[in-house]
């Protein structure tokens, strides 16, 4: 049952909502859990895609395909977005690590030999990006002229590299508390 185009009253499209809603819930739900998205932001994910489809109405032929191609890329998007906040606190840790202002000298070293066994477990190009973007200081757009890349390439290659890195950490007894326990609230 499709809705109509123009409804003539709030109570009947509240209605023929609800009814087409419920014949799309199974499906709905499916998607969701084939995602694993957590209840909690299943919610919000849903309505997000039921905003979008009642302020598109007019413009959409097939509602029911619609909706459920709308929930599939908001789920996607949700995924991706998780996992970027996972490599942003990665970079953020990696990066005070690095800086290490109010750390002791010992400390420094061996939190830099603790970072170099970690980087020799990387493949090449990762280790050397991360080298030049952390150690050496270099900016997207010189280490992107420097290895060779596109500097609009560098962005997705460093979120590559800093996610490897950030795996290898979670392997490794090198993973202090305090970064595990930043990464972990951020995922």
């Amino acid at each position: 049952m499709e809705l109509p185009q123009r409804w003539e009253s709030n109570q009947q499209n509240e209605v023929q909502m609800e009814v087409f809603l419920e014949r799309l819930r199974p499906k709905l739900c499916r998607i969701l859990s084939q995602f694993r998205v957590p209840p909690a932001d299943s919610d919000d994910l849903i309505q997000q895609a039921l905003l979008a489809l009642v302020y598109g109405w007019d413009s959409i032929r097939e509602p029911e395909a619609w909706l459920v191609g709308t929930l599939r890329n908001k789920c996607l998007l949700y995924w991706r977005q998780r996992r970027r906040c996972l490599y942003e606190a990665v970079d953020t840790v990696l990066l005070e690590w690095i800086a290490g202002a109010n750390r002791p000298d010992q400390d420094r070293i061996e939190i830099a030999y603790d970072l170099d066994v970690l980087l020799s477990k990387l493949p090449e190009r990762s280790r050397r990006l991360l080298m030049l973007r952390y150690r050496e200081g270099y900016s997207p757009a010189e280490i992107a002229e420097k290895l060779g890349y596109s500097p609009k390439s560098i962005s997705k290659i460093t979120q590559r590299s800093l996610a490897l890195l950030s795996r290898e950490l979670l392997r490794s007894a090198h993973c202090p508390g305090v970064f595990r326990e930043h990464v972990e609230a951020s995922s």
